[in-house]
């Protein structure tokens, strides 16, 4: 049986995101929900009330995705250094983190945030926190790009099946 771990990554309007992870492999299931807010309980149009922002649940396989592969992923497709911006979007709803369950994921998420931050003379905007609140979008935003293939969407897709 494959492992499979999850991690929790905001990046802008989920809608992309979700759309542009499940065409990546190794990628099992992803849904969009809010995380890190003020309150247990939020919903969208209350959102930028709770502080949550718009995030997505990633299930991957290890054996086909490391951490830090999927962490390259996510920074293909943001703006790290954006403050409660990506694309066309503006709140905090809509800032950057990576929010993980396990303690032991940490310290490799850390690793690649320095090894980002090279690159950069700002500093990242990307959070960096243990999840807390996430809770599962409504159903008519789960796969919404998949219903709405006409939908706005301020990532480039087609970046999921470029190898890294």
């Amino acid at each position: 049986m494959e492992e499979t771990k999850s991690l929790y990554l905001a990046g802008g309007c989920f809608w992309g995101l979700e759309a542009y992870f499940k065409q990546i492999p190794g990628i099992k299931e992803v849904s969009v929900g809010y995380a890190n807010g003020q309150t247990d309980q939020t919903y969208y149009q209350i959102v930028s009330q709770t502080d949550h922002a718009e995030t997505v649940k990633v299930v991957y396989q290890t054996e086909q995705l490391t951490l830090s592969d999927l962490l390259s992923y996510f920074f293909r497709v943001i703006d790290p250094l954006s403050v409660n911006k990506q694309g066309n979007d503006y709140g905090r709803q809509y800032r950057t983190g990576i929010y993980y369950t396990d303690p032991t994921d940490l310290p490799q998420i850390q690793a690649f945030m320095r090894q980002q931050q090279s690159h950069y003379a700002q500093p990242l905007a990307v959070e960096v926190q243990p999840l807390r609140h996430y809770i599962l979008a409504e159903d008519y935003h789960q796969d919404y790009l998949s219903k709405h293939p006409q939908g706005y969407c301020h990532i480039d897709l087609s970046q999921a099946r470029q190898p890294l």
